[in-house]
């Protein structure tokens, strides 16, 4: 067990790595604390294990996609920005490219070769690894002299805490940054789950479940007022709504509880009502003879079928050519913005990212040291800064990890 460094960076996530080579490479003795076998185990099953690591946008487009106050990432990002991320990989042997929406991955599509490079420039920079977990901060005379493990105590002059959130517990985040930073005076904001799975009472959801929708607009209401809203793909499960729209909805949707949240699905968006009305009545032509229930066929899914019959209003035996151009315009009402209520989230351990965390006006932007006590760092997903999907939440790991390796 090593007895005495210069710095401790406890948790091997993006932040805890990026963290650890920036400071190794400077010539600081550094020792990163990490429990599970391998180093970055959530960035490994990111992105669907294709690993989104950054989005391919300017500093002003970014800050576009931190709901809340944002400001607070400018000295990180003006350091260390997605351009750097792309710059840094690239030249440490792993191509990237640029996906729809700006969405940076790697050639490959594995996540675990962005892990893999991480922990190898780790190792060469001289990084000592330890697979153990961080118990205590100490401090001496109000400022940080030491980390105790489970294995002993490390004597240092810095520790970094890059403990990731709460969300995704079996990669290792336990929230054990949270009790760090309160330990020490530090304001911890009420933590909620973004980028998450979200409930609805709609019985019909469950009915449905593990039907996708490809090539749909969704639209989010908060108490009737729109905001959000984007095409794309998403599902229905047991218990509500699932899939990459949903996700990057939910992390507008931050005040459950408070106001009341429902959802418009655009199940042909690339038809305004008037071409979608000829479509249908194509359809109702060409099926005239059927009952309506057999005339969607080529018009839904087949799960959906049941659904959009029942929410219509037309009876399902009923003939398709005695169907009235009321009852057809409500028909394309339903197409054009069938209705899915929100209760709410799933638990946070079902969540991408979490939301809340060390409140960022006692941490130095520039150098991630907390106001409070000297020597002690927040970098990552702990930390009240969160990202809507697309890889600005690895960016922030990445930039946080950078400028407190860069500052110890």
């Amino acid at each position: 067990m090593i007895n005495e460094t210069e710095l401790v960076v406890i948790g091997g996530g993006a932040a805890g790595m990026m963290c650890a080579y920036t400071a190794a490479s400077r010539g600081v003795a550094t020792v990163l604390l990490e429990p599970n076998r391998q180093l970055g185990r959530k960035v490994r099953i990111t992105g669907k294990g294709r690993c989104n690591l950054t989005n391919n946008c300017d500093v002003k487009e970014f800050m576009r996609n931190i709901p809340g106050d944002g400001r607070f990432l400018y000295s990180a990002l003006s350091r260390f920005a997605p351009a750097d991320t792309i710059a840094f990989f690239e030249s440490h042997g792993l191509p990237v490219k640029t996906e729809r929406g700006n969405r940076v991955f790697p050639v490959s599509d594995n996540a675990n070769d962005v892990a893999g490079t991480m922990t190898h420039l780790c190792e060469r920079a001289g990084v000592q690894i330890v697979h153990t977990s961080a118990k205590a901060i100490l401090t001496r005379d109000g400022a940080v002299c030491g980390v105790k493990t489970d294995e002993g105590t490390i004597a240092c002059r810095a520790a970094v805490v890059c403990t990731g959130g709460l969300s995704y517990p079996l990669t290792g985040s336990t929230g054990a940054g949270y009790t760090f930073a309160r330990t020490f005076g530090h304001t911890v904001s009420e933590l909620r789950p973004s980028l998450v799975p979200l409930e609805s009472p709609d019985e019909y959801c469950a009915e449905m479940q593990g039907f996708s929708l490809r090539n749909v607009a969704l639209s989010v209401f908060e108490d009737g007022k729109l905001i959000y809203k984007e095409q794309g793909e998403m599902l229905f499960t047991h218990f509500g709504v699932s899939g990459p729209l949903v996700l990057s909805a939910s992390a507008h949707m931050r005040r459950f509880g408070q106001a009341e949240y429902r959802m418009e699905i655009d199940l042909k968006p690339a038809l305004d009502e008037k071409k979608l009305d000829a479509r249908i009545l194509r359809d109702f032509e060409k099926y005239s003879n059927r009952e309506f229930k057999n005339a969607l066929c080529d018009l839904a899914g087949y799960t959906m079928i049941p659904v959009l019959v029942r929410l219509s209003g037309i009876p399902e035996d009923e003939k398709v050519n005695s169907i009235t151009r009321a009852q057809r315009q409500a028909l394309l009402h339903l197409f054009k913005a069938f209705p899915v209520r929100i209760s709410g989230t799933r638990p946070i351990d079902e969540a991408i990212v979490t939301s809340g965390g060390v409140c960022t006006k006692e941490i130095n932007p520039r150098t991630m040291e907390s106001k409070l006590v000297p020597g002690l760092y927040f970098a990552g997903e702990v930390l009240d800064v969160d990202g809507y999907t697309g890889g600005f939440n690895l960016q922030i790991a990445w930039s946080t990890g950078f400028v407190a390796g860069s500052s110890v």
